[in-house]
């Protein structure tokens, strides 16, 4: 007897588990990740002290409501240079066609005194740079 209750007790909660997993009717499949041009930069304080911590702010441009923010592409070129890249996600639910402009944030946490060069893709070949100095 008690066998067949841990057996139909497991069914049950097994039940449940597959039924509550499987609605995902609310969300939209990202189809693809694409590169997204950082049209400007905001940087608060262009002094800091190591150790501390600042966000930087990136602003980009979305052509519809079915693109977002998916992430950054944040490589350290050298000790002090730092190239940064946007990435937008793309999905396939019904969206509004009208742009809009969406803000990000990095947060930079410097770990040496030195001056910290940015370069945030602006689309092509063309970068917006910035430095923090670090004291």
């Amino acid at each position: 007897m008690k066998k067949s209750f841990h057996i139909g007790f497991s069914a049950i909660v097994l039940g449940l588990f597959l039924t509550s997993c499987n609605n995902d009717d609310d969300y939209e499949t990202i189809q693809s990740v694409d590169r997204i041009k950082i049209d400007s930069v905001k940087i608060v304080n262009d002094t800091m002290d190591v150790f501390s911590v600042q966000s930087i702010k990136t602003y980009s441009t979305y052509p519809s409501h079915c693109e977002g923010f998916y992430g950054y592409d944040y490589i350290h070129s050298d000790n002090l240079t730092r190239n940064v890249t946007a990435y937008k996600y793309i999905t396939d639910g019904p969206c509004t066609q009208s742009t809009y402009t969406a803000a990000n944030k990095i947060n930079f946490s410097p770990q040496q005194i030195g001056t910290y060069t940015f370069k945030f893709w602006n689309g092509n070949n063309s970068w917006i740079t910035k430095t923090i100095v670090v004291e």
